[in-house]
């Protein structure tokens, strides 16, 4: 199944959180912006941890898995994994400078982060080009996902906590690293991962860095509008097979929304978003990654539909009016809604027209608001790209963005 998306909740001027670990020694700062600013004391939490699930010996110097705190979307101090990747050249007398991956969606299970498995070979490509350019690189799993204890949900597409999964990732490497890393980062993210990293233009200062740009591909935005239209062009189908890929796409979202938001709302339940037998299976969001999920809410309906002359009309789905439950409606309207606020530093957007999972009327929606407009967005388009080419076919393009945002010194 393809790897999806999301958004965030943004942050009031008059918001005051704070952060505290075991010691409740580490507060967050509010300043002007009404962004909390990273104060967290010795942001490691133990020595990072050598990488081998994937070769990188030809271009890292070091692969290591690093644990580390960051706020979370409750508004107190969590612990989080992410990648880091060192290059094999010397570092400038600056430093080198940090590129952010931001990762697609796996799933909200803490089975489905990324630093747990080999990374895709387009991955792997794109990390490689840009540790023999000469940049760091760190691949955040995200708040929820690999964290050791192991009893956080994923706050799937929470805007913010993505951001902040990627910010606070941002000042544990620098920590680590001490003086070879530089202040200067950016970010790279598609999907699920081009929403985090416009999350992460909008967050940016609290890392109290120089950023200097994101670059999107196909992210997520507008939910809401994505769920209802495909639901409309899933109407239009005249193949049932099509038919229920498209719908156990969908449902695979709204299992992965359901149990995002559990983080925050516990009380939230999957009877309230999916009629019986469906809640079964997307209750599955909880422990398993989304390629099962979607495979599993598939079969039900092809199981369906063999009994029901080869239809799927009447299968039991999701509850009439889920999306105007107020936890739904909340996440939907803001916390999972990349550009509501003017960016500072140059986006540069990458966009398929035949993107089934992200759509380009989506994004094209995501850049007519007031402060997209605001903003220096370049869009780059190509109606033959879909979810996955938009990513594969850039990869070198994409590096080069970074080298034009972010030189090095």
């Amino acid at each position: 199944m393809r790897k999806i998306w999301l958004s965030v909740a943004l942050a009031s001027s008059s918001l005051f959180l704070t952060a505290c670990n075991d010691d409740n020694d580490n507060s967050a700062v509010i300043i002007d912006d009404g962004i909390p600013k990273h104060s967290i004391s010795n942001p490691l939490v133990v020595t990072p941890e050598a990488y081998i699930l994937s070769d990188m010996a030809a271009t890292a110097d070091q692969s290591v898995k690093m644990t580390y705190k960051m706020l979370g979307v409750h508004g107190s101090e969590v612990q989080a994994t992410a990648l880091l990747f060192t290059p094999k050249t010397a570092p400038p007398l600056t430093g080198w400078p940090i590129v952010v991956w931001a990762h697609g969606t796996t799933g909200v299970a803490d089975a489905c982060a990324p630093s747990k498995a080999p990374l895709n070979m387009y991955i792997k490509g794109m990390i490689d080009q840009l540790l023999a350019a000469g940049y760091v690189v760190v691949a955040p799993d995200y708040e929820g996902l690999g964290e050791p204890s192991e009893n956080e949900a994923h706050p799937f597409l929470n805007l913010q906590s993505a951001a902040f999964s990627i910010t606070d990732a941002v000042v544990a490497a620098r920590h680590y690293l001490g003086n070879r890393a530089a202040k200067q980062w950016m970010t790279v993210g598609h999907s699920q991962g081009g929403h985090a990293a416009l999350g992460a233009a909008q967050f940016a200062s609290r890392a109290q860095l120089d950023y200097k740009g994101t670059i999107a591909i196909a992210p997520a935005s507008n939910l809401a509008a994505i769920l209802t239209v495909g639901e409309q062009r899933a109407a239009q189908l005249t193949n049932v097979g099509d038919k229920i890929n498209t719908l156990a796409m969908l449902d695979t979202y709204t299992a992965l929304i359901t149990a995002g938001l559990r983080n925050k709302n516990p009380s939230l339940s999957y009877q309230q978003v999916f009629k019986s037998p469906t809640d079964g299976i997307a209750a599955l969001a909880d422990t398993e990654c989304s390629d099962f999920l979607g495979e599993k809410l598939g079969e039900a309906m092809g199981q369906y539909a063999a009994g029901n002359e080869w239809s799927i009309d009447g299968y039991p789905r999701t509850q009439p009016n889920f999306l105007s439950l107020p936890d739904v409606s909340q996440f939907l309207s803001k916390d999972s809604q990349p550009l509501q606020v003017k960016v500072n530093q140059p986006v540069i957007i990458y966009q398929g027209g035949a993107d089934a999972v992200v759509p380009k009327d989506a994004t094209d929606l995501l850049l007519s608001g007031p402060a997209a407009k605001q903003s220096n967005i370049q869009y780059h388009v190509d109606m033959s790209w879909n979810h996955s080419t938009v990513y594969e076919k850039n990869l070198d393009e994409i590096v080069k963005d970074v080298q034009s945002l972010m030189p090095i010194q």
